[in-house]
């Protein structure tokens, strides 16, 4: 089916889920990412607009990086901690960017969301949801919904816009990054309605002064392995840095992969991102959490989350030195020593 198709029956099938509905709940990445934000938005709109239903965003991590943080506060967002959320108390669930069973989200395992929307590979749990909408060809779920909007005839405001927009650029790296047809279509259309000066803002977010410990940090700690590197950040509490230093150090123009971890959330969190074709990076996470915990992704960028079953110092030590020899020898390397990327 054409993905125009895919748009009619997803919108008319979402239209006919809200029908007496009195609260939707919709749940993000536990560390949300613009393009997740974005979605999340647009769904709320698109609930409001056609089915008048209230809805609530909620998540279970951190919006730790700066431009993330600013996003959400030029939409004036209110997110909920999954922590503080009664379940119980709405009649429909909604996941966007993100799936039941993928360990990146905090949706109680016992619970069926009705409503899949993403761009990341099906994953069997949501195979059970009443409405799935899943496409992998598009750079960003962002897109899925804005042709949502469009089907339905809500032409989305400056504010939407300039979200749907910083969405869609953010998870294609400005359309260079595993971007389609529909997301080009997508930001042609947004473009003249977005707010330029406060997209540049947001891309221009600030940041508090522990970032810059942090990524001092990072590089401090991260060891080249011939075209690789990889460095691990901690303990931390702004799990966004992860993927942050993993997209930094690929800037390396001898490197063609790099891997970063650090723990969070009594989680180790680890983004692969890689720049050849024959390395990639979902395939690249999935072997290194293997049996150990979840993770996915796209050709060049991925990530994945392995739960700390054991806190103690010594269990953290064993497994981070365990995923550190898995890495490397995915990666190929022979020469475990490595050399630090910074010489001091």
């Amino acid at each position: 089916m054409k993905n125009g198709g895919k748009t009619r029956l997803g919108v008319a099938r979402l239209t006919q889920l809200l029908q007496g509905k009195t609260h939707l709940l919709i749940v993000m990445q536990d560390n949300p990412d613009p393009d997740s934000i974005a979605a999340a938005v647009a769904l709320r709109k698109f609930a409001n607009t056609v089915g008048d239903v209230p809805c609530s965003i909620t998540h279970g991590g951190t919006v730790g990086r700066g431009e993330n943080r600013a996003l959400v506060r030029y939409l004036g967002l209110n997110l909920h901690p999954c922590s503080q959320i009664e379940f119980e108390k709405f009649d429909l669930i909604a996941m966007v960017d993100t799936q039941p069973g993928t360990g990146n989200n905090s949706l109680p395992q016992h619970l069926i969301p009705d409503i899949v929307i993403d761009h990341h590979p099906l994953r069997r749990a949501s195979r059970q949801a009443q409405l799935i909408d899943i496409r992998t060809e598009y750079g960003a779920t962002a897109t899925i919904l804005l042709e949502y909007l469009i089907h339905a005839g809500i032409r989305p405001d400056t504010q939407l816009a300039t979200a749907l927009l910083y969405g869609i650029r953010s998870d294609t790296q400005d359309l260079g990054r595993e971007a389609g047809k529909a997301d080009i279509k997508a930001v042609t259309l947004l473009f003249p309605i977005a707010n330029k000066r406060m997209l540049g803002e947001i891309q221009r977010g600030s940041v508090e002064r522990g970032y810059f410990q942090m990524l001092g940090e990072a590089l401090k700690n991260a060891r080249v392995y011939g075209n690789c590197i990889i460095a691990g950040l901690g303990e931390i509490n702004n799990p966004d840095m992860i993927a942050e230093v993993a997209d930094l150090l690929l800037r390396d123009d001898e490197i063609v992969c790099t891997i970063c971890y650090g723990f969070s959330q009594n989680k180790m969190l680890l983004s692969v991102r890689t720049s050849e074709p024959d390395k990639r990076a979902d395939k690249i996470i999935q072997r290194i959490v293997a049996r150990r915990g979840t993770g996915g992704g796209h050709q060049t960028y991925a990530g994945g989350q392995i739960p700390l079953r054991d806190g103690t110092k010594s269990a953290t030590a064993k497994l981070e030195k365990a995923i550190r020899q898995k890495c490397l020898q995915i990666a190929g390397v022979q020469d475990h020593h490595g050399e630090r990327l910074i010489h001091y």
